[in-house]
């Protein structure tokens, strides 16, 4: 699936067009993925539903991937657009390609989480969870940093 935006960029689910090259160097500089190594970028895409963001020649410059059952949930996660072509309503719509994509339609619950944009998603129809007392998580921020052996459980 193909979108186009008015000023000529484009979002595609076309895996072949990832670069994910790009899509690894902004991740493993962002706070939400430090040091990701690119293997874990590429496992990650190739197990999900990713878009990419590709201006008028093709350059990759946003990404968003879904991790999704695509019959009744949808998880949003590594969502970025470069930072110079900020505030341009780029983002936002490449949200809005992501949500129409005819794979997710019809989903019972979209999760995201983020640190720092919450009033972006809350104009894009998320809510703040009014019920944090039910969800769950193992959360392993420095897991790329500090390594881990492959088999071995988490202390608890």
């Amino acid at each position: 699936m193909t979108w186009t935006h008015p000023d000529g960029f484009t979002a595609s689910d076309d895996r072949a067009r990832l670069d994910l090259d790009a899509v690894h160097g902004y991740l493993s500089q962002s706070y939400w993925s430090p040091g990701v190594p690119r293997e874990v970028v590429e496992q990650a895409a190739a197990g999900s539903l990713p878009v990419g963001l590709y201006d008028a020649e093709g350059a990759q410059v946003g990404y968003a991937r879904v991790v999704t059952d695509r019959a009744t949930f949808a998880y949003v996660c590594d969502v970025y657009v470069l930072d110079a072509l900020q505030g341009r309503g780029l983002g936002a719509w490449l949200m809005r390609c992501v949500r129409a994509h005819p794979d997710l339609q019809g989903l019972r619950r979209w999760l995201l989480t983020t640190q720092d944009a919450h009033a972006f998603y809350e104009r894009l129809g998320f809510a703040r969870c009014p019920f944090p007392e039910r969800f769950m998580t193992i959360d392993r921020p420095d897991l790329y940093r500090l390594g881990t052996e492959a088999g071995t459980p988490d202390a608890p």
